[in-house]
C-alpha cells in the first residue's frame, strides 16, 4: 500500500496507508463515534465538504448494501480510519468498504492514531485538513490550509439539494412538504410510509409551497453553516413566510434555520454532535438519538422569538428541539429516523401529522 498522510492546518501531520479511491482531498476534519454506520455516515448529505473520522478502531467489518445508502453517493470528501476490514462478514454479500469508496472516488487514510486525532480535534476544535500521498506537497499544504476558507462558509446545501420538485403519492390521507436542503433517505422513507409527499428545492419560494396544497411541512437536514447569505436569502426567508402559513418540523438543519427564521441566533461548535449514542432530555426522560451537525441554537438568542427551547444534551447542554408558543411549529436537533441509531424518537413523525391535523402542539 502506498504511503497516504493526512495533514491539519495547526501543522499536525499523521501518516498511514492509503486505500479506498486514490487521490488527494481538502475539507473540514471531523469525527463520528458510532460503532457502526459507516456507510450511512458517508452517505449523508450532511458530511458534504467534511473529511470524516471514524472512533471506532475497525471499519468495514459487515461491509457494505446499496439499502443501507442515505443518498446515491458518498459526500464525505474521504474517509479517516484506524483499520479497515479487508475480509467484512459475508451475511449481507455486499462490497468492501475499499470497494465502496472506489466506486464513489473517494480516498481513504488508514494506520492513523485515530484516538490522538480525535483528542486533537476535541482540544483544538475542528479545522481544514487534507489528504496527500506527495510528501513532499506537505508544507505547502499546511500553508494554504491556515488561509483557506472552512467548506461550511460556502453553500454546501446548492450542492445536495434536489434541482426540482418530485412528488411521492401513495393515497395516504395527508400531503405534506418536505423542502430538501440535503434530507437523508431516511427523512423521506418515514414521510413517506405515513404520509404523501412533495419534495422541494431549498430555494423554493414560500408561494409555490403553499400554493400546491401540502398541509404541513418538513424542513430537512443538511450541510453548512445555516446563517450563510444564499441561505439567509433564500431557504431562512421561505421558513419564515411557511410559520405563518403552515405547520412546520425542523430537523437538524432545519431546527437551526427555524431559529433564524424566527430571530433566534447560531453558532458553530467546536466539535460538533456526530454518532448514534447522543443523549437527549426531552419531557421528563432521556432519549439515545443519532445526530450530524457542526452548528447548534444560540439558547439566549430566543429571548421574544416565540420559541422555548424544550430539549437539551444531556453532555453539554446544548438546544436539541424547541417548539413555538402560539404557532405550529416545532423542531428537533437530533435525527428522529435515525440510520444509523437507535429509534427511540421515530414518533416525533406521528408527532408532525397530529400537529397538522390539530393545528397547534
Amino acid at each position: 500500500m502506498a504511503s497516504s498522510y493526512l495533514v491539519l492546518e495547526d501543522g499536525t501531520v499523521y501518516e498511514g496507508e492509503s486505500f479506498g479511491y486514490r487521490a488527494a482531498a481538502f475539507g473540514e476534519v471531523v469525527f463520528a463515534t458510532g460503532m457502526c454506520g459507516y456507510q450511512e455516515s458517508l452517505t449523508d448529505p450532511s458530511y458534504q465538504g467534511q473529511i470524516l473520522v471514524m472512533t471506532f478502531p475497525l471499519v468495514g467489518n459487515y461491509g457494505t448494501v446499496d439499502g443501507f445508502c442515505q443518498s446515491d453517493r458518498v459526500h464525505a470528501r474521504a474517509l479517516v480510519v484506524k483499520e479497515y476490514c479487508r475480509e467484512p462478514s459475508a451475511d449481507y454479500h455486499g462490497k468492501t468498504i475499499d470497494e465502496f469508496l472506489k466506486d464513489n472516488k473517494v480516498p481513504g487514510i488508514s494506520g492513523v492514531d485515530t484516538r490522538d486525532l480525535v483528542i486533537r480535534i476535541r482540544s483544538r476544535g475542528t479545522m481544514n485538513g487534507a489528504i496527500t500521498e506527495d510528501r513532499d506537497a506537505i508544507s505547502g499544504l499546511i500553508a494554504d490550509l491556515k488561509k483557506r476558507p472552512a467548506p461550511s462558509a460556502g453553500n454546501l446545501v446548492s450542492e445536495v439539494s434536489c434541482q426540482k420538485i418530485h412528488e411521492y403519492r401513495s393515497g395516504k390521507d395527508l400531503l405534506v412538504g418536505l423542502l430538501d436542503c440535503g434530507e437523508k433517505s431516511g427523512i423521506l422513507r418515514d414521510l413517506r410510509s405515513r404520509y404523501d409527499v412533495i419534495m422541494f428545492p431549498y430555494d423554493t419560494p414560500a408561494d409555490v409551497i403553499t400554493e400546491s396544497g401540502v398541509k404541513g411541512v418538513l424542513v430537512s437536514n443538511g450541510p453548512g453553516d445555516p446563517a450563510q447569505p444564499v441561505i439567509l436569502k433564500t431557504t431562512v426567508r421561505t421558513v419564515a413566510s411557511l410559520t405563518e402559513q403552515l405547520p412546520v418540523y425542523g430537523i437538524c438543519f432545519g431546527n437551526q434555520l427555524t431559529a433564524l427564521a424566527l430571530g433566534g441566533k447560531t453558532y458553530k461548535m467546536k466539535f460538533g454532535h456526530r454518532g448514534c449514542n447522543q443523549p437527549v432530555k426531552y419531557e421528563g426522560r432521556v432519549f439515545i438519538t443519532s445526530q450530524n451537525h457542526g452548528f447548534a441554537v444560540d439558547a439566549d438568542s430566543l429571548k421574544g422569538t416565540g420559541l422555548i427551547a424544550d430539549q437539551f444534551n444531556v453532555n453539554d447542554g446544548t438546544v436539541e428541539g424547541m417548539r413555538h408558543e402560539n404557532l405550529p411549529v416545532f423542531t428537533t436537533q437530533y435525527h428522529p429516523e435515525a440510520s444509523p441509531g437507535p429509534w427511540d424518537t421515530a414518533f416525533v413523525f406521528d408527532r408532525f401529522g397530529q400537529v397538522i391535523q390539530e393545528g397547534r402542539l
